[in-house]
């Protein structure tokens, strides 16, 4: 548990530098991250309502993107809120507690996430690969049961995260340079043995990045094989397509985390480190809506029917 020490816990403050290292570019960060924030929670949202009220859209591809905008609009939510708070006061002290809370739901998204971005690769392995089959493969039942299985990843991924910090002591007030609370950040301000953290953050960590990409890899290849069979240029324009836009959020999701952690010179740079967590925990989530939207013509063609019916009842 979290030392209570002379009362010390209880006393500690995390100070999150953010960017006030730059004070003239605090408020054009402001704009630029509030416009941001903005864009990702009217994106994912959008993304929800459209998926929600449409019977055309009323299919596993699209249940499954659906949550991921909900765990995008989640995240996002998370952790934008602070980090704009942060821009505009001169506090920027956050409680053990606090930090503990956003770390907790950050992560739940996050591994959540990974889990969901391997079912959405087997989901197109048998929209793709066994066509005919596709309706009976992809129940409901199965679909609800994928969904229930990558929630439940997450939140017993983020619960042992949480447990390992909460093994941690603390001593004093920390000042950490960053705008959010990462597992690193703990481990940095630790005073006591970080051997059974550490040790948690390398076997969930890699168990889960190593079970979710082995899913992703072994779909994908068995979709460019068939679509290589394929003799109708058009039967495989129209199957790269189904799956060019989730591949895309794939390759920005795994390779961010890549150069954020695996690169041993990202590390040591903060001003690096701060720009590949913005990208990762402020960007992606505003990302994703994007490519899913400007890739898929279902949801352009509901999109526009939206807007038509809005014209005409006005």
């Amino acid at each position: 548990m979290v030392s209570t020490d002379k009362n010390q816990s209880s006393e500690v403050m995390f100070i999150l530098l953010g960017f006030s290292d730059y004070p003239d570019l605090q408020v054009p960060l402001f704009l630029l991250f509030f416009t941001i924030y903005t864009v990702s929670v009217v994106g994912n949202v959008g993304m929800i309502v459209i998926i929600k009220i449409s019977p055309k859209l009323h299919t596993p591809m699209y249940f499954f993107l659906k949550h991921l905008s909900v765990l995008d609009f989640c995240y996002s939510t998370t952790v934008t809120p602070k980090l704009i708070e942060n821009l505009v006061v001169e506090d920027r002290s956050i409680s053990i507690k606090g930090c503990i809370t956003q770390f907790f739901f950050a992560a739940a998204c996050v591994m959540t996430e990974m889990v969901m971005l391997a079912v959405m690769a087997y989901d197109r392995l048998v929209a793709i690969c066994y066509p005919l089959l596709y309706s009976v493969s992809m129940s409901p039942k199965l679909c609800s049961l994928l969904v229930t299985v990558a929630y439940s990843w997450g939140i017993i991924s983020s619960l042992i995260y949480t447990y390992s910090i909460l093994a941690l002591s603390f001593c004093e007030t920390k000042i950490i340079n960053n705008f959010v609370c990462e597992y690193l950040v703990f481990l940095a301000a630790s005073c006591s043995d970080r051997h059974f953290s550490e040790t948690i953050l390398f076997i969930l960590t890699n168990l889960s990045s190593i079970c979710t990409l082995t899913v992703i890899f072994t779909s994908y290849l068995f979709i460019f094989v068939t679509i290589l069979k394929m003799h109708s240029a058009s039967g495989r324009y129209k199957a790269f397509s189904t799956c060019g836009s989730h591949l895309t959020a794939v390759i920005i999701f795994y390779g961010t985390l890549f150069l954020l952690y695996c690169i041993p010179n990202s590390k040591s740079s903060g001003i690096g480190v701060k720009i590949g967590s913005v990208f990762y925990t402020v960007v992606i989530p505003m990302l994703n809506p994007l490519i899913y939207s400007l890739r898929n013509k279902d949801v352009k063609e509901t999109f526009r029917k939206l807007l038509n019916l809005k014209n005409i009842s006005q």
